[in-house]
């Protein structure tokens, strides 16, 4: 590592290797000790970073604005419809001017084919670190969360913990598939035990398998793909049932109606292990992905996974700005 990580990219873990994401997490725990302890943590005092949202956001935009500020700094919240950016300038003379006043920008921009060649495109640019806040393809801020979560139950450690990362039938809003693209290739490589399951017409991308695959032999754990989802909850220590769109390239047209039955139930948890968590990026289609009594009862742990979205923001911040 170098001894640091200012101004690198946040725009993908696969940029990131498995030391520099423990450096992250021990990061992130230190400054959620601290933040329950009232302890300051001025770490970017004056500090200026950028907030580009091209959709709607709660957890992120909200992490990002309290993180920037419980460190010393300072978030300026921006509208892409109300920049030029509605009036076609490019991504490369944004990232040029708004790199030159401030000390990093981050973006949300998750339209299929588009998202991450733009945050990609600002990054070449960009004079300061790129952060990635969602596009088409991932979604590192809510991964490293999710690690984070898992760690703290499982403080033994990752290896061979069984999890299941589902598909699960929703109506709300479009759902991009960069949530379990990208914990299908990061859980792999702490020696997880994965499952991948989804109805026939929701596969993620060829490339993402295969490196799952590879990800799982080189660390030690394994993984697998069902189509069936009591199979994926059979013996499960973790579970993560969550819709996402058909809209990687396959399948554009299968009728997602066909799948109401793909719904994280009590009978379904009670296929997997007796302390089994279940786990949601948020906001969860509830009726839906999930039974009110699930996301709300003694396995549920999205509200911790969504409080640690503030943490490893921090981290990420503190590490590279």
């Amino acid at each position: 590592m170098h001894g640091t990580l200012k101004g690198k990219h946040f725009i993908s873990l696969r940029d990131w290797s498995n030391e520099q994401i423990d450096l992250l997490l021990d990061t992130s725990a230190d400054l959620k000790r601290k933040h329950y302890m009232d302890v300051t943590t001025n770490y970017l005092p004056n500090k200026t970073i950028f907030l580009m949202f091209f959709e709607q956001s709660t957890r992120t935009r909200n992490s990002m604005e309290a993180g920037i500020a419980q460190l010393g700094g300072h978030a300026n919240f921006l509208d892409t419809s109300t920049m030029q950016i509605s009036h076609g300038e490019v991504a490369k003379d944004t990232a040029v001017i708004l790199s030159s006043f401030g000390h990093g920008i981050a973006c949300r921009y998750c339209d299929w084919g588009i998202g991450n060649k733009y945050i990609t495109d600002m990054a070449k640019h960009s004079s300061r670190p790129i952060m990635n806040l969602q596009c088409d393809l991932y979604h590192p801020m809510q991964g490293v969360a999710d690690l984070l979560t898992i760690k703290e139950k499982f403080p033994g450690g990752t290896k061979n913990i069984k999890i299941s990362i589902i598909w699960a039938y929703a109506t709300s809003h479009k759902k991009p598939v960069s949530v379990p693209l990208t914990q299908t290739l990061l859980f792999p490589r702490y020696g997880m035990d994965v499952t991948l399951a989804y109805p026939k017409g929701f596969e993620l991308p060829d490339w993402v398998i295969e490196e799952a695959k590879e990800n799982a032999r080189i660390h030690g754990g394994s993984f697998k793909i069902t189509n069936n989802m009591d199979d994926a909850f059979k013996d499960a220590d973790i579970v993560i049932p969550k819709n996402w769109g058909s809209w990687s390239g396959k399948n554009p047209d299968v009728d997602i109606n066909d799948f109401k039955d793909w719904k994280c139930t009590e009978e379904k948890m009670a296929l997997a292990k007796d302390n089994v968590y279940y786990m949601h990026a948020l906001p969860a289609d509830r009726g839906n992905e999930v039974e009110d009594s699930v996301i709300d009862g003694h396995h549920s742990i999205v509200y911790q996974e969504a409080e640690n979205r503030l943490h490893t923001a921090k981290a990420v911040m503190a590490l590279t700005l």
